[in-house]
């Protein structure tokens, strides 16, 4: 009797133990989304001891099922012979929390497989991993890392979740939170001078791969695309420059948007050369992310509480316009939400969606103008004022270079605009400005930082607390043939506890 219940005890410790070492197989993967958990794949017909085990890592607000569902890379993986596990991690925090959680995983990963593993990322996903390697030890855990459109230099979306503009729809919406917070671009260049020269930066081997396309205008990418576009080439989330990694090799840059670069049949015989447990040699010259830092505007940016009648703020839009692409951003969809022009246009919004990234739960109304008249416009909707919404003009036009910003100063505490448009004498160029501050951890403290413009343009911050300050500027004038013109510059910076500016 004792013999049988021993026995008894023995197989549910034999049964209860691969749970308590990993999250489960992938044949009962549980709850995917849980932060913490893991899941072992189907193993391969045979194992090859050549073919490292590849770990998926997903990006912001999402999870590992993101690597299956609706995606082959997985399957792809499979039937190429290589062992699997996927990780989940917090969709919304930043890459501190997350390398952390990721470290410890990673140990039992590793444990696990009894060989070095090489990590498959995507977007937030590689800066998580990033963390973890070089910040909490789980270097020694790892031969390689892919990193697909991550970005490492961070993302103007996020920027624009933190400007003024955006306050009254990102606290509706919950888009601000510790990951949006964390890839703002100036915390992600204080990230990076905390990591590059890191003694463990250099341990692993980083391999990017960054995409070119939008989708489809309407597409879920399309809107981001196009925004992203006056910061140059990008897949509809993270620009090109700003997926690449100093250190690291570029495999490729192609025609994929932000979901299709993590997609088997796309990306995975690009970086398959990669996938062992032997760290791949290759010749470390910087690949380095080499931007100006005199950054031009060819957006409007308008947002808050609907108006009276359901009306958004007016914006102006200046003669000799190519296009203009309008995204109407709410936190609820409108049956009816038209544009109105200043020759009486009404024209209804191409197309509506639900976006899933930065602006999670917004919904997007979309307009495109060939040759829009110049002058005042502004989107109408069908229902009374008090919903959120903030509006996005990107505008191709021949003053895309009109209006440059850059941070000057010894103390970098001055803003200088340069205005080129020369407008007639009699009409003087204003601007007004505001400063969300966030502490490093993202809780906003204060809404508004007071900010002082001289006659030559130059705006002053007073930057005396550590943390992230996104600076909303925007600037009325003349054309030489005396039609209004506006932009909207945004633009974020970090402040250590030294007072020392990144940006």
């Amino acid at each position: 009797m004792i013999k049988h219940v021993l026995l008894i005890l023995l197989l549910i410790v034999m049964l209860v133990s691969p749970i308590q070492v990993h999250a489960g197989s992938f044949g009962d993967k549980g709850t995917p989304g849980v932060p913490g958990q893991w899941y072992i794949g189907e193993s391969p017909e045979s194992i090859n001891p050549t073919k490292a085990p590849l770990i998926f890592i997903h990006g912001l607000n999402s999870s590992s099922r993101t690597w299956w569902e609706g995606n082959d890379m997985y399957q792809v993986a499979l039937q190429d012979g290589y062992e699997t596990a996927f990780v989940d991690l917090h969709g919304t925090e930043d890459m501190w929390t997350n390398g952390a959680l990721l470290a410890a995983k990673l140990a039992d990963i590793h444990q696990y497989f009894g060989k070095d593993l090489v990590l498959v990322t995507h977007s937030k996903g590689g800066i998580d991993t990033q963390s973890a390697l070089v910040h909490h030890g789980a270097h020694t855990y790892v031969s390689n890392v892919i990193t697909l459109s991550t970005p490492h230099y961070g993302s103007q979306l996020a920027d624009l979740a933190y400007s003024s503009w955006a306050g009254w729809l990102a606290s509706i919406i919950g888009g601000r939170n510790a990951a949006t917070n964390s890839l703002q671009t100036g915390y992600m260049a204080f990230f990076r001078s905390e990591t590059d020269h890191h003694p463990n930066a250099r341990i692993n081997p980083f391999f990017t791969l960054a995409g070119t396309s939008w989708g489809s205008f309407g597409s879920s990418l399309y809107w981001g695309g196009v925004y992203l576009s006056s910061y140059g080439q990008n897949d509809g989330a993270v620009t090109v420059a700003n997926s690449r990694l100093p250190y690291s090799r570029e495999l490729a840059v192609g025609r994929w948007n932000h979901t299709t670069v993590k997609e088997g049949h796309a990306t995975f015989t690009t970086f398959k050369p990669y996938l062992t447990s032997e760290k791949s040699l290759f010749s470390m010259t910087a690949n380095e992310n080499i931007q100006s830092k005199q950054e031009a505007s060819s957006q409007i940016v308008r947002g808050g509480p609907l108006q009276a009648f359901g009306k958004t703020d007016s914006f102006h839009i200046e003669e000799d316009v190519t296009s203009v692409t309008i995204d109407f951003l709410s936190d609820e969809h409108f049956s009816a939400a038209t544009l109105h022009g200043p020759n009486g246009e009404v024209i209804p919004a191409n197309i509506s969606y639900s976006n899933d990234e930065i602006f999670e739960g917004a919904y997007h109304h979309l307009y495109k103008l060939n040759q829009p008249s110049p002058g005042e416009w502004h989107i109408q909707t069908n229902h009374a004022k008090g919903s959120a919404y903030l509006v996005t003009a990107s505008i191709d036009s021949p003053y895309d270079q009109a209006v440059t910003l850059e941070i000057t100063g010894a103390a970098k505490q001055k803003i200088a605009i340069k205005d080129n448009l020369q407008p007639p004498s009699s009409k003087k160029t204003t601007y007004r400005a505001e400063a969300t501050y966030t502490d490093k951890h993202g809780k906003q403290k204060s809404r508004s930082v007071p900010v002082t413009i001289n006659s030559a343009g130059e705006l002053s911050i007073p930057l005396k607390k550590e943390g992230i300050y996104t600076l909303t500027i925007d600037m009325e004038s003349e054309t030489k043939k005396g039609y209004p013109f506006e932009r909207t510059l945004i633009k974020s910076v970090y402040v250590d506890q030294n007072g020392k500016l990144y940006e």
